[in-house]
């Protein structure tokens, strides 16, 4: 397996973690348990969720923030009490190279989905869908069914072996 850690790396070294698989297959589920995991371990953490549908819609029609964005604003910040969300336009499909670029102060970045960025993939596998991805372009594959593969595999219920891999390939 190529160092992991070599791949991980974003132009601000903030290691980059891809869950990717088949729909349906945990990979939500999967990355729940993995951050409270890492959590719990001490870790600032981002995920981001790649949504491929043309229809993202975050802000409700006729709200300020909404109208801001529709009078041509490139960049709305929603600023609360304890929170602080962005929406940024693209003329272009936002690759993930332009999200990780406005995330800052976290020890790493998730990603459910991204499949066909650079970054290193641990794959999600349920039933008996076979693998997107050939092992050996993987760091490690999770399933419901044992794999034999060359790379690490955990069970869906070991978020905690999970974690402590990640932890040691991308954050120490």
């Amino acid at each position: 397996m190529e160092n992991p850690s070599r791949l991980s790396k974003t132009d601000m070294s903030i290691p980059v973690v891809s869950i990717v698989g088949h729909s349906g297959t945990g990979k939500t589920t999967l990355l729940e348990k993995l951050i409270q995991e890492l959590k719990n371990r001490g870790y600032r953490l981002a995920v981001i969720k790649h949504h491929h549908h043309p229809d993202l819609q975050l802000d409700t029609p006729g709200k300020d923030s909404w109208r801001f964005a529709q009078a041509g604003a490139d960049h709305v910040a929603l600023a609360g009490l304890h929170h602080v969300a962005h929406i940024r336009h693209f003329d272009h499909e936002a690759t993930l190279e332009d999200v990780l670029a406005a995330i800052p102060d976290v020890d790493l970045i998730l990603t459910e989905g991204y499949k066909s960025a650079d970054a290193p993939k641990i794959e999600v596998s349920r039933g008996q869908l076979p693998l997107i991805f050939p092992p050996s372009s993987l760091i490690a594959v999770v399933s419901d069914r044992r794999l034999h593969v060359e790379v690490p595999w955990f069970d869906l219920d070991d978020a905690s072996g999970l974690a402590a891999f990640v932890e040691a390939h991308f954050l120490t």
